[in-house]
């Protein structure tokens, strides 16, 4: 269920693929960072490995220091879905289905999941979650697109990010919420109004990968962020119904992978919004 490929018009018309990957499969089954992969059960992070629920202690991999992150060791990035194809009115799309079966990756419950992408006729790509459960379980499914606006040719400091939020939650070393919700006036997380990306990122240690609390948000579809890349005239608006967003600026980039077209994605070459 992974996005292999988002080609966007630039303000003269020009198309160019703007998310990170591979040109072939072998690099999303080998030493894929979750390019364009559908993350679960749990997008994020669980602390030290573990959760209680309804007074039973659940023991998950540690594959994040000692953290669980985005699923496990064969998170939802990792399994082959079912797939078919959707036709709607003026919009075509893949419904993609799997059953995470009771205990994998240590998760109580059989959950049935479908992600279905569309593309419309007005330029939108909408990406509709379901998941039922026979056994209480927490669930956290998100997208997790490297987005680049220069086409892969740059890092992505240039471009400009609002966040329709006013505050965010803090990390520890580990990168858990410490509980705390911070405002972000002031403070060089705040994206109220446009502003680069790269601004005031050396303010912040490590880079940009917190939740950032939205506004006026709980069940309701609302605007969440705004991204413009000046130079190309390329735009995303981003909608949805969830009451937070992550903001990462691929601080993890590194320069050892080689993607699509064998370019060295260095780091801060793709952002997510999760």
């Amino acid at each position: 269920a992974t996005l292999v490929s988002l080609e966007l018009p630039d303000r003269h018309g020009k198309l160019e693929d703007c998310v990170l990957g591979y040109d072939r499969l072998d690099g999303y089954l080998k030493s894929s960072p979750y390019f364009g992969s559908i993350v679960g059960r749990y997008g994020n992070r669980i602390a030290k490995g573990q959760f209680v629920l309804n007074g039973i202690t659940y023991h998950l991999a540690k594959n994040n220091g000692e953290n669980h992150l985005h699923g496990g060791i064969k998170g939802f990035d990792k399994v082959v879905w079912n797939a078919e194809p959707v036709k709607e009115a003026g919009a075509v799309g893949v419904k993609f289905a799997y059953l995470s079966k009771d205990g994998e990756e240590g998760y109580p419950g059989n959950l049935a999941c479908a992600v279905t992408y569309t593309l419309t006729n007005n330029d939108e790509l909408i990406i509709r979650y379901e998941a039922t459960s026979d056994k209480a379980t927490p669930i956290n499914l998100t997208h997790h697109s490297y987005f680049n606006f220069t086409g892969g040719r740059r890092d992505i400091l240039g471009h400009e990010l609002t966040l329709n939020v006013d505050r965010y939650t803090p990390v520890d070393k580990g990168l858990i919420p410490t509980g705390e919700l911070a405002q972000v006036a002031g403070t060089a997380m705040d994206f109220t109004t446009p502003l680069p990306i790269g601004l005031r990122i050396a303010q912040v240690e490590g880079g940009y990968d917190h939740n950032y609390v939205l506004t006026g948000s709980g069940g309701t579809m609302a605007l969440a962020a705004r991204v413009v890349e000046p130079d190309s005239g390329r735009i995303m608006e981003i909608s949805t119904t969830e009451p937070g967003i992550q903001f990462y600026s691929g601080n993890f980039l590194d320069g050892t992978i080689s993607g699509k077209s064998g370019r060295v994605y260095q780091k801060h070459f793709g952002f997510c919004l999760e």
